[in-house]
């Protein structure tokens, strides 16, 4: 994944009420788990071979190499708590809005006489729930980074940029050369 993807995967980790599982074997009965029982569809989201599943649930394999660590760690926390994910997302969207904190370029496509060199900005913006919605929906799609990069330059650009409406009318924003962005709900 990309910054922004990246970024909605550590907001709603910080939205879980409880931890991860800790170790290997609490991680793979999880995944077995979320997977109602098939231990053929973890080890095909794995990567690994079903009994290598198998050996963990039985314990006869206790630590994995760091490439499948980070997997399984990564699938674990995909499908970690959904139903908290599903209601923060859904309140976002409804009500609450996103807010943003990046610090990246920016630049403009504006009227004649005014500047259009981009440069670099920290910005922390709320935006309404409207951008949230769209952003959730459009991950959930599949959709790419530069897609999910573009609803948030328009959320940035509306709010922010444009303040509304109130000024500015015929600005594009760019947003590039992302140094990082941070997204919460």
């Amino acid at each position: 994944m990309g910054k922004i993807g990246d970024s909605l995967e550590r907001a709603e980790a910080a939205l879980f009420t409880r931890p991860l599982p800790k170790t290997a074997p609490a991680q793979m009965r999880f995944l077995v788990k979320s997977e109602k029982g098939s231990t053929r569809a973890a080890a095909d989201r794995l990567g690994v071979s079903q009994r290598t599943v198998e050996r963990y649930l039985t314990g006869q394999f206790k630590h994995p190499r760091k490439d499948l660590a980070a997997r399984l760690t990564a699938e674990v926390r995909r499908a970690w708590q959904p139903r908290v994910r599903e209601r923060a997302q859904k309140q976002a969207a409804a009500t609450g809005g996103i807010v943003v904190e990046t610090r990246a370029r920016f630049g403009f496509t504006a009227a004649p006489g005014s500047t259009d060199d981009g440069r670099i900005r920290r910005i922390t913006q709320h935006l309404p729930a409207a951008y949230a919605a769209r952003l959730f929906d459009a991950r959930q799609t599949g959709a790419s980074e530069q897609q999910l990069r573009t609803i948030v330059a328009e959320g940035l650009q509306e709010i922010y940029f444009k303040d509304g409406g109130r000024r500015a009318d015929d600005l594009l924003v760019e947003f590039k050369d992302i140094d990082y962005v941070e997204l919460e709900y």
